[in-house]
């Protein structure tokens, strides 16, 4: 199965066009041919059916049909992370993307200040169009920051659930503490850097009704630690 990201209004209208890049990818290297069948996902959590109907040598054109499986989790999980390094986060919204999360929100700690620069954001959700399409889903994470902390309670704010991986002895073990929301509500999990939140910010998160969860003895990074989680959460969901 090949899936092809596509915006809104083509998958409205049953037809779409494939050019740039992504033409060169399906119809150059994938060897993709006239009456070959796909799957289009608009990035909104909707798919269809379809099939290539004509190709020329810069575009392609789909004629879509029923709708086809969205392939996403029963609710939204969203990844607050500190900021990690640039190469590390794109791996980080790759993997996020290939096991359902909803979105990944980097945001600047005490210990992680860090600035992307220009560009960065884009080329991570770059990435993450490229692993929806890998995997087969149909919603396109956010991927947003890097925040300043103290937009920290505005992005918490859809989230019905809440929890914070930390070291702390007094963190609840994940299968005791992992509780996921009912289908069609948003749960939040925030990922530290490395060194960990410092005690004002692990103070502020639990007054944000944060719950403490650990993952274990050993110190993971922060991607790896974000990507556990994450796996914990949505595993068969």
């Amino acid at each position: 199965m090949i899936t092809v990201l596509v915006s809104p209004d083509e998958l409205d209208a049953g037809a779409a066009r494939v050019e740039g890049d992504a033409y060169r990818h399906l119809f150059r290297a994938r060897r993709l041919a006239a009456g070959d069948r796909v799957r289009a996902a608009d990035g909104r959590g909707r798919a269809r059916w379809g099939e290539v109907a004509r190709v020329d040598r810069r575009s392609a054109d789909l004629a879509l049909g029923e709708p086809a499986p969205a392939n996403e989790p029963a609710w939204r999980l969203e990844l607050v992370v500190a900021a990690p390094r640039r190469e590390r986060a794109s791996w980080l919204v790759e993997k996020a993307t290939e096991l359902g999360a909803a979105a990944v929100r980097l945001v600047a700690a005490e210990r992680a200040p860090r600035d992307y620069g220009p560009g960065s954001l884009d080329r991570l959700r770059r990435v993450a169009a490229a692993a929806l399409e890998q995997c087969h889903r149909a919603t396109l994470p956010e991927v947003t920051g890097i925040h300043p902390w103290d937009e920290l309670p505005a992005l918490l704010e859809p989230a019905a659930a809440r929890w914070l991986l930390d070291t702390s002895p007094t963190a609840h073990p994940a299968a005791e503490a992992f509780a996921p929301p009912a289908a069609g509500a948003t749960g939040a999990l925030l990922i530290g850097p490395e060194g960990g939140w410092t005690d004002p910010e692990r103070a502020e998160l639990t007054a944000l009704g944060c719950v403490a969860v650990t993952l274990g003895e050993r110190v993971l990074r922060v991607e790896t630690a974000a990507l556990a989680g994450a796996a914990l959460l949505l595993a068969g969901r």
